[in-house]
């Protein structure tokens, strides 16, 4: 299957590395126009765009938990190319904690910034990048949250809350922006090789983390990124409101 990014330009936050790095290639060699959007690691951003093929890729900082420094982006990249035609909604931080044995102040703060960063942060860009795709005729947006949405997360439970609550969100930005030919879609990976997951699939735990698929390993951030771009290509528009699970059969639900 051959897809066609021509002329395309593509938002994708937490770009820098992982999934984000592995999806900003695809775009490129499937024709986007790619803004690389990271925090704060300018170095590996800009290293990012060196890679890319293709011109006219861009790096941008930005805080997902900052509603001032999404609004700034957003009007800074709708100034350079016009319009966004594509957002991929993959920035996010997962923290790993004994949440019965941490102190309260830990535990509130812990739950406060995740939430902000991986729910509010990612609906608030969709709402004010909507507002641009409707003034501009359509267009996608793609959000990645997790498969610990719907199997929980024992040591991470703001992260769970927050990617089942991106999931809940991206439904309902599909119901409300069909009208305005802005389609959402949703991926929940499992476990993936990236620098997020390192410490989780450090040492002996690996071999356990693998064995919770029948394939006996984690994906790799290629295969998410092809399925972000299945998800985004021209011809998928029913599938607006769907929630894809990829996780390699380690967590099956009906």
């Amino acid at each position: 299957m051959e897809l066609s990014f021509n002329e395309k330009i593509v938002l994708i936050t937490g770009a820098s590395r992982g999934i984000g790095r592995a999806t900003a290639l695809l775009f490129a060699q499937s024709g986007a126009t790619v803004v690389v959007h990271c925090r704060q690691d300018e170095t590996a951003a800009t290293e990012v765009v060196r890679s890319l093929p293709g011109q006219g890729h861009m790096h941008i900082l930005a805080d997902m938990a900052s509603p001032e420094e999404l609004l700034k982006m957003t009007a800074e990249i709708i100034g350079i190319y016009g319009r966004i035609d594509i957002l991929v909604n993959n920035a996010g931080i997962f923290k790993e904690r004994d949440m019965t044995a941490i102190p309260v102040e830990d535990f509130l703060d812990n739950w406060e910034q995740t939430i902000r960063i991986n729910l509010t942060g990612p609906a608030f860009l969709s709402n004010i990048v909507a507002r641009e795709m409707i003034r501009t005729g359509g267009g996608r947006i793609v959000n990645v949250t997790s498969r610990g949405a719907f199997r929980g997360e024992p040591a991470a439970w703001a992260y769970g809350a927050s990617k089942a609550g991106l999931n809940s969100a991206g439904q309902s930005m599909a119901v409300a922006l069909a009208k305005h030919k802005i389609y959402v879609f949703t991926i929940a990976p499992g476990f993936v090789e990236t620098e997020m997951a390192l410490t989780s699939l450090a040492g002996e735990n690996r071999k356990v983390i693998e064995r919770q698929s029948p394939l006996n390993r984690v994906a790799q951030p290629g295969e998410i990124g092809r399925a972000i771009l299945m998800l985004a290509a021209d011809g998928m528009e029913y599938m607006t409101g769907c929630i894809l699970d990829m996780n390699g059969a380690s967590y099956l639900r009906s």
